[in-house]
């Protein structure tokens, strides 16, 4: 089987990660799964182009419970990694092709500042959402205008 480098330079992440465990050899294992798109520009003026690459990345271990824990929809990372191809057969002895892309090396760009300012927005979304969900639609006739 021939080893293929992958790498994604200045990618951010198109969703939150999503963490999870298997069973290892030794044990459970963690894995984290997410979304890197990276954008390439060719050309100038009107002739200009754009193409958007989107990899579905794998890690492993305490790289995914890093990763689950420090990064978040927006975040901008470099990844560098390696293709596997990934042949098996199904429950219904299907033959099942596909490729996987296991990360080796995460490189977070953003700041400190800048993760913490981006998981601080996503969760007041989220509990925006969660109130709205749970309370009843406002008639928007009987809603007031803030005071100045």
């Amino acid at each position: 089987m021939a080893f293929v480098r992958v790498e994604q330079r200045n990618a951010h992440l198109a969703g939150s990660v999503r963490l999870d465990s298997v069973n290892g050899r030794e044990g459970k294992i963690a894995r984290a799964t997410f979304i890197a798109i990276s954008n390439t520009r060719r050309g100038s003026g009107e002739q200009r182009e754009e193409e958007a690459a989107s990899i579905r990345w794998t890690a492993w271990g305490k790289q995914a419970e890093n990763a689950a824990e420090y990064l978040g929809k927006g975040s901008h990372v470099n990844i560098v990694g390696r293709l596997r191809n990934n042949h098996y057969q199904d429950a219904d002895g299907s033959e099942v092709y596909g490729l996987n892309f296991s990360a080796d090396e995460i490189d977070y760009l953003d700041s400190r500042a800048d993760a913490e300012a981006r998981r601080d927005r996503h969760t007041f979304v989220d509990e925006m959402n969660a109130a709205e969900a749970k309370s009843p639609a406002l008639d928007k006739s009987k809603r007031h205008a803030p005071k100045a």
